[in-house]
């Protein structure tokens, strides 16, 4: 077995042009790997940053680091669909239900939000941190990218009027988020935005160039026939559009009217966005796959919940 082993790794390095012999020797002078290296503990403890001295405010920190986390696991598992060519409906059913669950713990964690952080610690913390904005969440903003095609995150409002085949540039402007921080009306931009392009929007349209063809919903259209009919994907797609344009969505909302609509008066974002109407899925109606959903379902969109 020892002789085999060794066989094996010698091939192995001898296939990118290194002497075992050395990788070996290196072996005597490493120190193990505990947990807290591995992991880096002390790196992930040390990132949370207050701002002002109530202690609810780390509770929102590590809340939305925790979000990021997990953005992160969303995207490698949605890459490995976009990069297999011959993705077949067992793999894409398998990878679509992984990202649901990672979707429904940030759902149901929503919770460690409404009711574990005090209303009134928030809302004098919360001045403090504007004008950031949820919605400068890059990762989830590629989350969306690469679930479906743009014309389908393009601002309802202007969703008829697109020519799918619109430039990069243009299709930008009206996606449904710019609402959180757009006049249509006299084109200006609020600070919020104008940074979070700033900071963004070249590498946006660079990730779209590759996911405009490698979206999960281009991705199901390039199936063979049998495989867009296998109930199990259908069902698996359907419920991870759900879970993140309707549950996930909700939980947020719900959230942020926990503590923005206090006795019946709704306070204006830390971003400035208006954000019943940009948050709530029956205004803006985002769907990732617009066709496995029946006409009555598309027009309920959102209403009843």
């Amino acid at each position: 077995m020892e002789k085999e082993t060794t066989k094996q790794l010698k091939e192995k390095f001898q296939k990118i042009g290194q002497d075992l012999d050395v990788h070996l020797e290196g072996l005597f002078y490493s120190k193990p790997i505990n947990y807290w290296d591995y992991i880096h503990t002390d790196s992930l403890l040390n990132l949370q940053i207050p701002r002002t001295s109530f202690p609810d405010e780390m509770v929102f920190i590590m809340y939305h680091q925790i979000n990021e986390l997990l953005f992160k696991m969303i995207l490698a598992e949605i890459e490995q669909v976009a990069k297999t060519e011959n993705v077949d409906a067992a793999m894409f059913s398998s990878k679509l239900m992984r990202i649901s669950r990672y979707f429904d713990m940030l759902t149901s964690s929503f919770s460690i939000m409404k009711d574990g952080m005090d209303v009134d610690q928030y809302n004098k913390f919360r001045t403090a941190l504007t004008p950031a904005s949820g919605f400068q969440s890059a990762q989830y903003r590629k989350i969306e990218f690469a679930s479906t095609e743009l014309i389908n995150l393009i601002d309802k409002r202007f969703r008829e009027t697109i020519d799918r085949n619109s430039s990069y540039e243009n299709a930008f402007e009206h996606l449904y988020w710019q609402a959180a921080g757009k006049d249509y009306k006299t084109g200006k931009k609020n600070y919020t935005l104008t940074v979070f392009e700033d900071k963004y929007k070249e590498e946006f349209i660079r990730f779209t160039e590759f996911y405009n063809t490698h979206n999960l919903w281009t991705k199901f259209k390039a199936l063979p026939q049998a495989e867009k009919e296998n109930k199990e994907l259908i069902k698996a797609m359907r419920h991870y559009d759900y879970t993140v344009n309707i549950k996930w969505v909700m939980a947020h909302y719900n959230t942020a009217n926990h503590y923005l609509n206090i006795g019946g008066k709704t306070t204006e974002a830390t971003g400035g966005s208006e954000w019943v109407k940009y948050m709530h899925p029956k205004y803006q109606k985002r769907i990732f796959f617009p066709d496995l959903w029946t006409k009555k379902e598309l027009e309920n969109w959102g209403t009843e919940v």
